[in-house]
């Protein structure tokens, strides 16, 4: 299961091959750190579940990960101990963790669900640490504790995007204890302000500068050409080492009968790509599908054609070369399946107000709504058209429509490729703008095109769109298990690891009924007390000492693991993407610190 790819991830850190992947990159570079520590060479394929690891060092890995999910338990009980000062209800959490099943296997297998535990468990622990030395503040120990939440929130978030949850639950209770501050009419106005950029500090740049930091390592590291290349910009790709595009010598300008690939130039946007598969029945025009592909391909590439020149002109060696200008009429042939770029006004699959995109002719021979103009970016008419750094518009001839991609991901019979359409409204954005990446013309002279070298902030703003883009469209595999967040409380249904046949190595993901139904009811039965209380409080009900530091507890410390378990799975209600039984742990955390708080 996913131990195939984390640890392949972490192969390709040791061997420096730059790959993609939809979350933030900490969690996997302390795999492979953990990996070429423990003598691993990082040459196990990792190609699918209960492959024997015959004589491949991987318990490195493996023990890693168990050693931080091991660190849930005594996290879990310091935190309880802190906000209840009972020892027995710090003990019930540290068992219930200890006992329950779902949490030992998700901890002993190369995951990045251990980490973002270790990472998310440590901030919540550094924050109620912190907020326990409120009477001593600027100590060496406030600092410390505010210090480190601030390192576990960076840790939290450079494993997985939902380290953002932690991020928030952290945020709150730091705006909670400011308001109280501001309260405070014996606290100077100065004083705040201390207290005020002592956060700024610890719990806003020192995430952020070591958040950065991580991503300046993992760009530095994977220097090597590898399978996430075609997501990232053609800027992006000429860093890589082993890529087509490193340290590149090819044609300057675009000429005609150059066969080449254009990429899309929103983030993640995709190459133009072609193949025999045609549009379903239903589907505007059953012709051949045209989409936008993430991978170099060749079935993205294309030949560039006057638009009523004939193919054996443009193929002979001894025809003088002619070069592409600004303002021209072309037909892009597919080379693969010698089949034109056409649109027409049926309507596009998935974008209905643009316009169908699709391969049509036979041989390069097909009819005028093959005709494209291309037009560069802040040029004029009659300019020649550069390769890598020209920005070009294909405009179609017959009904004025731009060529882009929407971004959206197509269905099944799409191979589940990028959308691309023609749309009437010419509003010029990245998603309608294309560059023209391989260029292979032998009439004409390679030349260096050295000078595509992107800043350090460009590279951060592209893959954190390339990592958004991809979160929000994962779809589930056929015949993939899945669930829905409210499965999740009552352990409705696990999830399979491995094992597949009879015969198999079985491994299934299930957490311990007697314990996560305690837990749910445990939930329910604060809700109501907190509620009771809040409204006795508030009705000026008088209680009695005892019941009033009851409340106290309840409502403050109590308050804050309750929001914790909201902050952590309420989010996956409103989420688009394919979701697992796994992602429920982080608030299952937060729902066993409640129960051994008070049982």
């Amino acid at each position: 299961w996913d131990e195939t790819h984390f640890g392949k991830m972490g192969s390709y850190y040791i061997n420096r091959t730059f790959f993609f992947d939809v979350h933030p990159p900490l969690g996997k570079m302390l795999i492979g750190l953990a990996g070429y520590l423990s003598g691993y060479d990082g040459t196990f394929p990792f190609q699918k579940p209960g492959d024997r690891y015959e004589h491949h060092n991987y318990m490195g890995m493996r023990g890693f990960c168990a050693f931080l999910g091991s660190c849930l338990v005594p996290f879990a009980y310091l935190t309880v101990l802190e906000l209840s000062k009972s020892l027995p209800a710090a003990l019930l959490t540290a068992f219930i963790l200890i006992f329950d099943t779902g949490c030992i296997t998700l901890s002993q297998y190369i995951l990045l669900d251990p980490i973002l535990m270790f990472f998310l468990m440590g901030a919540v622990l550094s924050m109620v640490k912190c907020n326990s030395c409120a009477d001593r503040p600027f100590s060496a120990s406030w600092w410390f504790w505010l210090s480190l939440t601030g390192v576990n929130l960076a840790g939290a978030t450079g494993v997985k995007f939902v380290g953002l949850f932690v991020v928030l639950l952290v945020g709150l209770n730091t705006i909670y204890d400011l308001w109280d501050l501001l309260g405070n009419l014996s606290l100077s106005l100065v004083m705040f302000g201390k207290h005020l950029l002592a956060r700024v500090l610890c719990l806003i740049l020192l995430p952020l500068a070591l958040y950065t930091a991580v991503f300046a390592v993992h760009f530095t590291v994977l220097n090597k050409s590898g399978p996430g290349d075609g997501f990232f910009s053609s800027a992006f790709q000429s860093q890589l080492i082993g890529n087509n595009l490193h340290n590149v010598s090819v044609p300057e300008h675009l000429a005609y009968g150059s066969v080449v690939t254009m990429k899309n130039l929103r983030m993640a946007g995709g190459y133009l790509h072609s193949h025999w598969h045609l549009y379903p029945e239903g589907i505007g025009a059953r012709q051949q599908q045209v989409t936008a592909y993430l991978h170099k391909d060749l079935n993205n590439m294309w030949i560039i054609k006057k638009h009523d020149s004939d193919a054996a002109d443009l193929s002979d060696p001894s025809s003088p070369v002619e070069f592409v200008r600004h303002g021209d009429i072309i037909r892009l042939e597919h080379k693969e399946t010698s089949r034109n770029l056409h649109s027409h006004q049926h309507e596009a699959p998935l974008t209905r107000k643009h316009f169908q995109v699709t391969g049509y002719g036979i041989n390069g021979t097909g009819d005028s709504n093959d005709f494209w103009r291309i037009e560069v970016v802040g040029r004029k008419s009659g300019k020649l058209i550069k390769v890598l750094r020209s920005q070009v518009r294909l405009t179609h001839v017959a009904t004025g429509c731009i060529l882009g991609s929407s971004g959206k991901t197509l269905p099944k019979w799409g191979w589940e490729q990028v959308e691309v359409t023609c749309t009437p409204y010419l509003k010029e954005t990245p998603n309608s703008l294309w560059n023209f990446e391989d260029h292979i013309n032998p009439k004409l002279p390679n030349i260096s095109l050295d000078v595509l070298k992107p800043s350090f902030a460009e590279i951060l703003l592209e893959s954190h769109m390339v990592m958004i883009r991809g979160n929000s469209g994962l779809k589930p595999k056929d015949n993939e298990v899945t669930s829905k967040p409210w499965h999740w409380p009552i352990n409705y249904q696990g999830l399979r690891f491995s094992g597949v046949n009879e015969t198999d190595y079985r491994v299934y993901l299930l957490g311990n009924p007697v314990i996560w139904w305690l837990n749910l009811i445990t939930i329910g039965l604060y809700l109501l007390i907190a509620v009771s209380m809040a409204v006795a409080l508030k009705r000026g009900v008088q209680l009695t000492s005892e019941l009033k530091e009851l409340s106290r507890v309840v409502l403050r410390g109590g308050g804050q693991i309750m929001l914790g378990w909201l902050l952590h799975y309420l989010p996956f209600f409103m989420m688009g993407r394919v979701l697992y039984f796994h992602h429920y742990f982080p608030a299952m955390l937060f729902s066993s610190m409640l129960t051994g708080k008070y049982w």
